[in-house]
């Protein structure tokens, strides 16, 4: 983080982990911190997962009316009832996988990197991983635990806060 006292500040609640979920949060912080502001994200509910070592995240397809994917030169949409098939949720997400990979979009685990490397404060929240079972040793090493009040009061001291 960014130390001076003059210092622009953002917080984001993370509260989805699926992949499609995931960008935003990590794009919009790590680029935050990366132009000078002191930036805290604060991971909770389905948001959580994505401070585990090993993420499994899929492609929220389902209910998805937006989801166009580029093919054969045009977009097309997903229809809700390919959704319901089986392994068309694995489909979608490796073909979103490879069309970043071939776009060149960083993964979510480099936008992890990239945010510790850049200060930004990844606070779990202490009641989620009591309420799902998870332990801090299943969890990525440089974050910090924290609840709603430790939310809080970061929230209102930021100039920026945003809810995702």
């Amino acid at each position: 983080m960014t130390n001076e006292a003059n210092a622009k500040s953002m917080s984001l609640i993370v509260t989805k982990g699926s992949l499609d979920w995931a960008y935003p949060p990590f794009i919009l912080a790590t680029t935050a911190a990366a132009m000078g502001l002191n930036v805290t994200m604060f991971f909770t509910f389905y948001g959580l997962p994505l401070l585990k070592k090993k993420l499994n995240m899929g492609l929220t397809t389902l209910g998805n009316p937006a989801m166009e994917m580029p093919m054969m030169g045009m977009h097309m949409a997903m229809p809700n009832i390919v959704s319901a098939l089986p392994g068309a949720g694995a489909l979608t997400t490796k073909m979103m996988e490879n069309l970043m990979k071939k776009k060149g979009v960083a993964s979510i685990e480099e936008l992890r990197e990239l945010a510790i490397e850049a200060d930004v404060d990844l606070i779990a929240c202490q009641m989620t991983l009591d309420l799902f079972e998870y332990d801090k040793k299943d969890m990525i090493e440089g974050i910090s635990l924290g609840g709603a009040a430790t939310y809080i009061e970061v929230a209102t001291k930021s100039d920026i806060n945003l809810f995702i």
